[in-house]
């Protein structure tokens, strides 16, 4: 499709530029711009299997997945994810010169957009936060031997990792005031500090710890990011923390999100990624494709909601008539419908710019769909739950665990309120302010607009009337 993202590189056979040139031809005969909502044949195929894939063989699993072994899942996982390499799809978010498939925001969106139809098939197709976004900080920063120690392990799927930011004192929103340091002594770094809410860190092999080493530097230079590995003397996985999500956590569960406390936890020097106060430029590489990545995944699971929605609504009946008939439950088929299909085409459309211009470039644009999409996905889930009635807010029915889960969104990633005001100030640096009356103040314009209307009359070969259309 002409928005699916850049030029390929590669000059096109000829009988593609052909299928190509013909969509260019209107009915008329006359040329039709670009503007082209198809997906490639070959690619819709591929999404055809993993759609295929999640509803035939992951979605059946999900009444019983917390009851699942470890070990069994463990090889049963390997094998779903040897069938997504085969195929292709398997780590899909790393451009090729990163060692990825280098499919561009535009296809991954369509891809998350079906992982989102059930969560758990992120790690079969190696798209799991955070290992994704920091396996994107490590493509951008890592050396080469950092990349044979940690990257390509990851992205193959033999280890996995978190991202220690955020603190328990500090706002999260405000990631200049750090307190947890990093001080470099001979060839180690000794790392200080409390980490709150770091999402698998008390299952990952490898910690990428956010550390204030150049002070001089604040606020954007004073930070770096650290590798902390599995069972380093000094930090503390001290617990997981109960949540809306799951209030009665169990510890070492992934999805899980930990409070760690680092105590002259030592690290070797070349564990620092980059150089020192490297750190926001990287944490910046794992951001921009995520919040893509983030709002497909919630659309996914609000249409599946809206199934859900829709198929209660054609069952049930209410005071003699389907619920289906009662204008209200049309209101929320209806509205929950528009909603979905327009942030899907507001989402699309930021991948596209993505891969046109660049994540930074478009950067109040991501920090948008993420704060829009959270909140429809929300608001979708909860008239599920309406519409379900007992059924829906109990646990017999999906919804309400996804409704926990997904409250995090408006939170995570940066609260809405930050990308709203980020957003704002950019759109509010293309205005200028006036003196006296407002732009469109229609007595202001008026004396304008009888000169305009005087000029468009001659031109017109009309003859002149004594004093202007005033005098009509």
């Amino acid at each position: 499709m002409w928005l699916r993202g850049p030029t390929p590189r590669a000059a096109p056979d000829r009988r593609r530029l052909q299928c190509n040139l013909q969509r260019w031809q209107g009915a008329s005969g006359g040329l039709l711009m670009a503007w082209d909502f198809e997906t490639d044949p070959e690619f819709a195929e591929k999404l055809a299997w993993m759609r295929e894939l999640i509803d035939r063989e992951l979605i059946p699993l999900e009444p019983i997945f917390d009851a699942l072994p470890p070990d069994e899942w463990l090889a049963v996982k390997r094998h779903l994810q040897d069938k997504v390499k085969a195929q292709g799809l398997w780590g899909a978010f790393l451009d090729p010169k990163l060692g990825g498939s280098g499919f561009g925001q535009l296809k991954l969106a369509l891809m998350s957009e079906i992982i989102g139809r059930c969560m758990m098939s992120m790690t079969i197709f190696g798209v799991q936060a955070p290992d994704s976004g920091n396996m994107e900080l490590l493509a951008h920063g890592a050396s080469d031997a950092q990349k044979e120690r940690w990257l390509w392990p990851n992205l193959r799927g033999e280890i996995s990792s978190a991202f220690a930011l955020t603190e328990p004192f500090l706002a999260g929103a405000d990631p200049t005031v750090i307190a947890t340091t990093a001080v470099q002594d001979g060839d180690e770094w000794v790392i200080n500090g409390h980490k709150w809410f770091i999402t698998n860190a008390s299952v990952a092999d490898i910690i990428l710890v956010f550390a204030e080493t150049s002070p001089e530097g604040r606020p954007h230079r004073h930070a770096s990011v650290l590798i902390v590995e599995r069972g380093t003397p000094g930090m503390e996985i001290v617990r997981d923390i109960p949540t809306m999500s799951h209030p009665d956590v169990e510890f070492g569960r992934s999805g899980n999100h930990a409070e760690i406390v680092f105590r002259d936890c030592r690290v070797p020097a070349d564990h620092l990624i980059g150089q020192p106060g490297d750190g926001f430029v990287l944490a910046q590489q794992r951001l921009g494709g995520g919040r893509i990545h983030h709002s497909m995944r919630w659309l996914g699971q609000a249409q599946r909601s809206l199934d859900i929605m829709c198929e209660r609504a054609v069952s049930r009946t209410s005071h003699g008539k389907l619920l289906a008939q009662h204008q209200m439950i049309q209101d929320y088929v209806a509205l929950s419908h528009m909603e979905i299909q327009a942030a899907r085409l507001l989402t699309f459309q930021t991948a596209w710019k993505v891969d046109k211009y660049g994540a930074a470039a478009v950067r109040a644009d991501l920090g948008m769909i993420k704060a829009h999409v959270s909140k429809v996905v929300l608001a979708v889930l909860d008239r599920t739950i309406q519409v379900c009635g007992a059924l829906g807010y109990s646990s017999d029915l999906p919804v309400e665990s996804w409704y926990r889960s997904t409250r995090f969104g408006p939170i995570g990633d940066g609260p809405d309120e930050l990308h709203k005001s980020v957003l704002a100030r950019t759109l509010l640096k293309n205005y200028r302010p006036v003196d006296g009356w407002p732009t469109e103040h229609i007595p202001s314009r008026r004396p304008a607009a009888e000169a305009k209307w005087d000029e468009l009359r001659a031109a017109a070969g009309l003859e002149a009337v004594p004093g202007g259309i005033a005098a009509r």
